[in-house]
């Protein structure tokens, strides 16, 4: 799309045509950099309904759980973004970043990313053995992560790797399966891990997806509010998938 756009409108006088590739990656970088910078700044209000949404669903005693670690923006821009939601909200609500995937007990056991510190080694090569089913298991879905990439170029493996982490965090943080988790979200990444790990999907459509397909999802809508996704329109939805 930046070619396309430097086509029509002309290249730089003085930009080597050697140099267009290295030249289009620092516009991008130097954009995303903008973007964050946007978004994290106290002025940029949240999506409108959200906080609505928050509110309602922590009412009603479900679990709000927010993955930071996923963000494509970084984990301390998504950081910022959600402090935006209060602190009263903020005691409500579980926030997933990277610390807590390694805490997490798929991270330790399944992504190796724990210490078995103070732990009898025998202990610790019994407790290997146990989860070696779940790790062939794993090796399949990342098979199927490397699928999903292809035919939707939304990222490379490990970072839908980490995504599908980052989901399976959550469901552990709030105490429940995945597959009676949902997860809402607008990025194809985080609906191709979804999809991989068996978590249902809603997907909230922007400005840059709303001509986009979700085949993989359970319902598509526009934003938070009357007119699209409330906390009784989730349950219904999650009532008609289950019958």
């Amino acid at each position: 799309m930046l070619a396309l756009y430097f086509n029509r409108i002309g290249w730089p006088t003085s930009l080597p045509t050697s140099d267009k590739d290295t030249f289009m990656k620092s516009v991008l970088q130097e954009k995303k950099k903008a973007l964050a910078e946007f978004m994290s700044s106290k002025n940029t209000p949240l999506r409108p309904g959200v906080e609505k949404f928050i509110d309602d669903a922590c009412d009603e005693g479900i679990c709000v759980v927010i993955l930071t670690a996923s963000s494509k923006f970084g984990e301390e821009t998504a950081r910022a973004i959600v402090e935006k939601l209060g602190p009263g909200r903020m005691l409500k609500v579980k926030v997933i970043g990277k610390k807590e995937i390694e805490e997490s007990l798929y991270g330790q056991f399944i992504l190796g990313l724990g210490k078995f510190s103070g732990l009898d080694e025998e202990l610790a090569n019994e407790a290997s053995k146990a989860v070696a089913a779940e790790k062939k298991r794993i090796v399949e879905e990342v098979a199927s992560m490397l699928k999903l990439r292809v035919d939707i170029n939304t990222g490379t493996p490990e970072s839908l790797r980490e995504v599908a982490a980052a989901l399976r965090a959550g469901a552990e943080n709030a105490e429940a399966p995945v597959c009676n988790c949902v997860l809402v979200a607008g990025s194809q990444p985080l609906i191709a891990a979804a999809e991989s790990t068996g978590m249902p999907c809603i997907v909230l459509r922007n400005s840059l997806t709303y001509r986009a397909e979700f085949p993989s999802a359970v319902a598509v809508m526009d934003g938070f509010g009357d007119a699209d996704l409330t906390v009784p329109k989730l349950r219904l939805t999650l009532s008609r998938l289950s019958q």
